[in-house]
């Protein structure tokens, strides 16, 4: 059986729901599948709930409802709503869809790939190695349209933030970020060390998912010209 999450209330209409310890950088995948599977039964009742966000993240979920006027705060019942479903979710098993994206690192393509393979005590090209042999899973959606945090980098790659955040990472940059790795769909400040880059789109508010990685999906990088 899961064990009962954290439960917060935020401001006047939302509660935010933690699944893992306080300490824990990133959620086990059984967890953060289970999470999916409450976020598929809370959308089957958000009507009913008067939901009007459903939020996951790593290893937690935010929920805001709408409250009519002079209805009474639906805090408590939601909460134990909430409580009831989790206890039933099992770790669902990942989509089928596997998403290769094609990468150039290093050089302009990855200004930090020689600071990443420093700190990890490793060569280039041992970086790049390990970074695309690696199978990750797409936790959840954040921080920008379309980014993705993936699951299952390996160990011998982790590296902190940089010191001084950039105030612009071209799109399609590739980077490490602690424990994480990631691709920025969109141009913008940031603070991960930038390993390659893809001309792969992240996010096309054209299209009808916007997104292009979903949670749940699998991503694989592949190194440019072994994708020619």
């Amino acid at each position: 059986m899961n064990a009962a999450p954290r439960i917060t209330r935020l401001g006047e209409d939302a509660l935010l729901c933690h699944f893992t310890a306080p300490d824990d950088t990133a959620p086990p995948l059984p967890v953060q599948q289970a999470l999916w599977q409450l976020c598929q039964r809370l959308e089957a009742e958000r009507a009913a709930l008067q939901l009007r966000e459903i939020v996951p993240g790593m290893g937690n979920l935010l929920l805001r409802w709408t409250r009519p006027p002079g209805s009474p705060c639906p805090f408590t019942s939601l909460q134990a709503r909430v409580l009831a479903l989790w206890r039933a979710c099992e770790a669902v098993a990942p989509t089928q869809r596997v998403v290769t994206i094609p990468v150039r690192y290093g050089g302009e393509a990855g200004p930090d790939l020689e600071d990443v393979a420093h700190h990890c005590g490793l060569s280039p090209t041992k970086v790049i190695a390990l970074h695309s042999q690696a199978d990750y899973a797409v936790y959840c959606l954040g921080f920008q349209p379309g980014f993705a945090y993936l699951g299952g980098l390996d160990p011998r790659l982790h590296t902190p933030r940089r010191d001084t955040p950039r105030l612009a990472i071209p799109a399609g940059s590739v980077a490490i970020g602690g424990s994480q790795t990631g691709v920025y769909p969109l141009s913008t400040p940031g603070g991960w060390q930038v390993i390659g880059h893809t001309a792969l789109p992240l996010f096309d508010p054209t299209t009808e998912a916007g997104a292009l990685l979903q949670p749940g999906d699998t991503v694989r990088f592949v190194p440019a010209q072994e994708a020619t």
